[in-house]
């Protein structure tokens, strides 16, 4: 037996790879310590939490996971929730070879129960009910997977941790409560500040020029003020696409406000651009400002006199 394959039952089980994690979080302090609390044993017979990484998409609920898993010093495995994840992707597929053998692959999740990592399941309100049954035992007392298809049970290492991100839209499942009662406690991620913002975007575009940056920041805290949900990632591919058609014609150079407003349509679309008439109409869909219908209004005009809320005291002089 290698150091990627392990024994269970009789069964022989190839292990998935580790990722390469240098992950840094940058601010936002408070939230990283939390997810730190709930990985901590007190007691021998404690056992660690497996909490909820909530918020809009692109604002770092993946990255928050990976930074407090390099500080515990763990190997990091992330698996990719969908809507057409099935019981044996999350925990053991079957392979078959050219030569007919049949051979078991584990997943990252199983991995890293096996290996005492870090698994991150991610954006696992994309993933259905079936699915989510199949890990209910791995995330109460009992810290087991059954795999049907390899007909073992998978116990969890003392040190294996997890943690489940969910994105804050409209294309995703519900969990049903009694998962959600075992994937506690829910660790809300907010948009940074302004100082924070700027730092997370030279981190990761240390070349990008001090004027470039000041406007994608400008940006990006603008539409935090205004309920928008445009986030650091969405300023990265901003930036980066602004830089490159900068860099793209050296003889015949876009200046840099045109190719960072060439950037922000093209990457975030054209209603980017007015950011308040933007929120504005969002709030209208959402039913901001709007009187909610009766009946009367799907027959009858507001002026009509038949309409139950007609008051024709306005009318008199």
């Amino acid at each position: 037996m290698s150091l990627d394959t392990v024994d269970i039952d009789g069964v022989r089980l190839k292990l998935a790879s580790p990722m390469d994690n240098r992950a840094q979080w940058i601010g936002q302090r408070d939230v990283l310590k939390q997810l730190l609390a709930c990985w901590l044993v007190v007691d021998q017979e404690d056992l660690p939490l497996t909490p909820r990484l909530v918020g809009v998409p692109g604002i770092g609920k993946t990255a928050l996971a990976m930074a407090a898993a390099a500080i515990r010093k763990q190997e990091l495995y992330v698996f990719q929730c969908t809507a057409d994840t099935r019981p044996e992707d999350l925990l053991v597929t079957p392979v078959l070879s050219q030569q007919g053998t049949i051979s078991y692959h584990a997943s990252p999740l199983v991995t890293a129960m096996l290996r005492g990592a870090v698994c991150v399941l991610d954006e696992g309100n994309r993933m259905n009910e079936k699915s989510w049954a199949s890990l209910a035992p791995l995330f109460d007392q009992r810290r087991y997977v059954e795999s049907i298809v390899a007909g073992i049970v998978i116990r969890a290492h003392q040190d294996f941790r997890a943690a489940v991100t969910m994105n804050q839209d409209d294309s995703t499942y519900e969990i049903p409560d009694y998962i959600l009662s075992r994937l506690q406690p829910t660790l809300p991620l907010g948009f940074p500040n302004r100082q924070d913002e700027l730092a997370i975007l030279q981190y990761h575009l240390p070349f990008a020029e001090a004027d470039m940056l000041a406007m994608t920041v400008e940006f990006l805290q603008r539409s935090h003020d205004l309920q928008l949900d445009f986030s650091a990632r969405d300023g990265l591919n901003l930036l980066r696409y602004a830089l490159k058609r900068l860099s793209q014609d050296p003889e015949h150079p876009l200046s840099k406000d045109a190719a960072w407003h060439e950037a922000l349509e093209r990457c975030l679309g054209e209603d980017a651009v007015n950011l308040e008439a933007l929120a504005e109409r969002k709030s209208r869909d959402l039913g901001g400002n709007t009187l909610p219908l009766g009946l009367g209004d799907f027959f009858f005009d507001p002026d009509d006199p038949l309409h139950p809320d007609f008051d024709g005291d306005e009318d008199e002089d």
